[in-house]
């Protein structure tokens, strides 16, 4: 499993929002990683069905999408909100996935679970496992539908946590292509399924996914991630009775309040100052943007960090671009060096000698 490594410092911008109604918020920028606006961002709380982000990531990175899955009885487990699948069903995985994050279906996460790991308790163990590896410290999983088991107990998690599951999962094209999905439909050897997402916040231009959930003892849960002037954002709330609205509250006034910035142009890098790789060229394989208000741009500045390596190689990393926010570390792109090809310039004469040297 890939391990997210962050360079970045969480900094908390205040903007402004009228009164939100959930016990906890984030809005996180999903290209770095920097919260934009929350508050209680690491209180733990019942996280209800948007548990069903990390089952179908694990769905989709750990099984065989296009597996024909034979439904067992494990889904008579199930209850709540449902696909209606059926003992002997036929259904690729991929579908089954659709099945969960569009409706929610809590029997179709049974049957993921059991498909993917052979138990639904060896499924939660790798949920936990991926949970651990992207640094979601608040975090604990019971099952992979998001209802409280017959103890009691739920998952929980934060709004920072699940930010964090959402950024990590839009990195990954199929989980965005279901995230996004306003229907599907789907042909069993039973019967035929048309599936509408149960995100009435994706009928938005700027909504790019999102997943919902309820118990009566989390009451509303919502995540969401959308996108406008290339501002790429995920939105958390838990417990919230006001989850769409806020949610629309939040994205229209950061999209208002912030701008995309190019901080760093991989098609024009120089750096003034050096004098060590003066004669080949340094460069950077990305671009770099920023999500900031306009009084934040001028706090913004870029150090190298270059290596003066005696022997080194054409395409050898020789440093890094620091970007900075108020002399804090955002992010580390590393910095190559191209070595120019010395053309040997010779004398008439010389150009001569070896003319005849041919013969």
């Amino acid at each position: 499993m890939k391990k997210i490594i962050l360079f970045l410092v969480v900094l908390l911008i205040p903007i402004k929002i009228q009164a939100i109604s959930a016990s906890s918020i984030i809005a996180m920028d999903l290209d770095t990683g920097r919260v934009l606006y929350g508050y209680n961002i690491d209180e733990e709380r019942l996280i209800a069905s948007t548990t069903k982000i990390m089952t179908a990531l694990i769905a989709i990175e750990k099984g065989d999408l296009d597996e024909v899955i034979k439904v067992s009885d494990v889904i008579n487990k199930a209850y709540g909100s449902a696909i209606y699948i059926e003992v002997g069903e036929e259904i690729t995985l991929k579908d089954l996935i659709y099945g969960l994050m569009l409706r929610s279906g809590n029997d179709a996460a049974l049957a993921i679970a059991e498909a993917v790991a052979g138990s639904k308790e060896e499924f939660v163990y790798l949920m936990n496992g991926y949970a651990s590896n992207l640094g979601m410290k608040h975090t604990k999983f019971y099952n992979p539908h998001g209802l409280e088991e017959d103890n009691g107990v739920g998952n929980t998690s934060s709004v920072y946590d699940m930010a964090l599951l959402t950024k990590y999962a839009m990195e990954n094209p199929t989980f965005r292509e279901i995230f996004k999905a306003k229907e599907h439909t789907v042909k069993t050897n039973f019967k035929t399924y048309v599936w509408h997402n149960k995100n009435k916040l994706l009928s938005l231009d700027y909504i790019t996914g999102g997943k919902t959930g309820f118990t009566e003892k989390a009451r509303r849960t919502l995540v969401t991630t959308g996108s406008k002037d290339n501002i790429n954002l995920v939105v958390v709330t838990l417990n919230d009775p006001n989850d769409w609205g806020d949610h629309k509250e939040v994205y229209n006034n950061i999209f208002n309040s912030y701008k995309s910035y190019q901080i760093l142009n991989k098609d024009n890098f120089k750096i003034k100052e050096d004098d060590y790789y003066k004669n080949d060229t340094l460069y950077i394989n990305n671009d770099y943007y920023l999500t900031l208000t306009k009084k934040e741009i001028d706090s913004v500045s870029i150090e190298y960090s270059l290596t003066k390596n005696s022997d080194y190689g054409d395409n050898s990393l020789v440093g890094y671009a620091l970007v900075k926010i108020n002399n804090k570390i955002y992010h580390k792109e590393p910095i190559y060096v191209k070595k120019e090809v010395k053309v040997e310039k010779l004398s008439w004469w010389q150009k001569i000698k070896r003319w005849f040297s041919k013969w």
